[in-house]
């Protein structure tokens, strides 16, 4: 099943039958997570580096006395860690839903990035796209509104969740709670409670049963200041669902 790792890559990379193939192989036997368990475990010496391709999971770092930050929230498609083909992993990944992952062995990946230099190239932009969303949280963190800092999180997720098809119109399966926003946005869960609010009285979104409605694109956008340019997606999605917001 490695039809949502190849559509991201292939959305970076024109890659060969070749490469397709390799990409096939590359993949051990999917299995099953629970929704809230941990996929990588934060200094885990695996010499697995794992691909989701079903559900939605976040990447977090956790402090001693239990304080968490989320760095990132993943779609189907995405390496859960893929530093560890290099570095090590120094971060955890929670499952936000029921998931299913998929294994790739570390000597195989590297074995495949050497041979096939296009396969290289597309995950090489792979591992320079989550840095160009790590950039944006930081300035995020540093530099806007609680109000935009939360509006951006919700313009990229739901970007990001359409490019994979996993938006119905302005509608996306959205598992996040309050509490997981305000670690990704560095707030307490007070301060995020109020900027939810205020989005929603003020017709940008709304909320039903784990699904975000975006009411007003361009306001949401206007409020999060946000530019999608960092994200480096297709000028269509590359998921079977295109649509519009």
């Amino acid at each position: 099943m490695p039809a949502p790792l190849l559509a991201v890559l292939e959305s970076y990379v024109t890659l060969t039958p070749e490469d397709r193939v390799a990409v096939d192989d590359l993949l051990g036997a999917p299995r099953q997570a629970a929704a809230d368990s941990e996929l990588v475990v934060d200094g885990d010496p695996s010499s697995d580096c794992l691909v989701l391709l079903e559900g939605q999971a976040f990447r977090h770092k956790t402090l001693p006395d239990g304080r968490r930050q989320i760095l990132g929230f993943l779609v189907p498609g995405d390496m859960l860690d893929l530093p560890r083909l290099f570095l090590g992993v120094d971060y955890g990944v929670t499952a936000l839903t029921a998931c299913l992952v998929a294994p790739i062995a570390r000597s195989r990946l590297e074995e495949a990035l050497a041979a096939q230099p296009r396969l290289a190239r597309a995950f090489w932009r792979m591992a320079l796209v989550e840095a160009a969303i790590q950039r944006e949280w930081m300035i995020g963190m540093g530099r806007r509104s609680a109000h935009a800092r939360v509006a951006h999180l919700l313009c990229e997720a739901f970007l990001r969740l359409r490019n994979v098809g996993m938006t119905h119109g302005a509608r996306c399966r959205f598992p996040v709670t309050q509490n997981h926003l305000a670690d990704a946005a560095g707030l307490s869960g007070v301060h995020t409670n109020r900027v939810l609010q205020s989005l929603r009285q003020s017709g940008l979104i709304a909320f039903r049963t784990r699904e975000l409605i975006v009411l007003d694109w361009p306001g949401l956008i206007a409020v999060a200041e946000f530019d999608q340019q960092y994200l480096h997606l297709p000028a269509e999605p590359v998921g079977r669902t295109k649509v519009t917001v």
